[in-house]
């Protein structure tokens, strides 16, 4: 079962299940994934103007999905500490109730000691010891924990490994 469709299946049992909450989250999600394949329909057909196979190249994979949903909690993050700031927080734990709900489709998450090996271990097979090379050694980690980490944790951490 795709991504795609999980979202879709799991909003009708919220339907019947009247959770309200995941209703929005789920349907602003399911939105957000059609205005993208709409995007990408747009972008493809200035390439290609046969409808069915235009069709079949706009929807969305997994992986692109994943990518939309890692989008979509990093926004409720910077909401957050806006509404904490302005002492909003009962809008403020909506929001984080919103990332729980969203971060169920995410694939699981490595923790810091998981991805401070793998800096040191990249860092050590492209033999970077230096913060000048921070941009290729970031786009090498980035890589290999794309999906699987906050791309600003895996910033620190490999800034923090090329200090000395």
């Amino acid at each position: 079962m795709s991504l795609k469709s999980k979202l879709q299946e799991d909003l009708r049992e919220s339907l019947k299940a009247q959770k309200t909450v995941r209703i929005s989250t789920l349907r602003l999600l399911i939105s957000a994934l059609l205005n993208k394949e709409i995007d990408k329909r747009f972008q493809l057909s200035k390439k290609n103007n046969n409808p069915v196979e235009l069709e079949k190249q706009a929807i969305l994979s997994d992986e692109e999905i994943i990518d939309l949903i890692f989008f979509e909690v990093k926004k409720r993050k910077e909401a957050i500490e806006i509404f904490l700031k302005g002492g909003k927080t009962e809008i403020a734990q909506k929001e984080k109730d919103e990332i729980d709900i969203l971060s169920e489709y995410l694939p699981r998450q490595l923790s810091e000691q998981e991805i401070e090996q793998i800096v040191k271990e990249t860092a050590e097979r492209l033999d970077i010891n230096d913060i000048k090379a921070f941009g290729l050694l970031m786009k090498e980690v980035s890589a290999q924990v794309k999906g699987k980490a906050d791309g600003s944790l895996v910033s620190a951490i490999v800034k923090k490994y090329l200090q000395p």
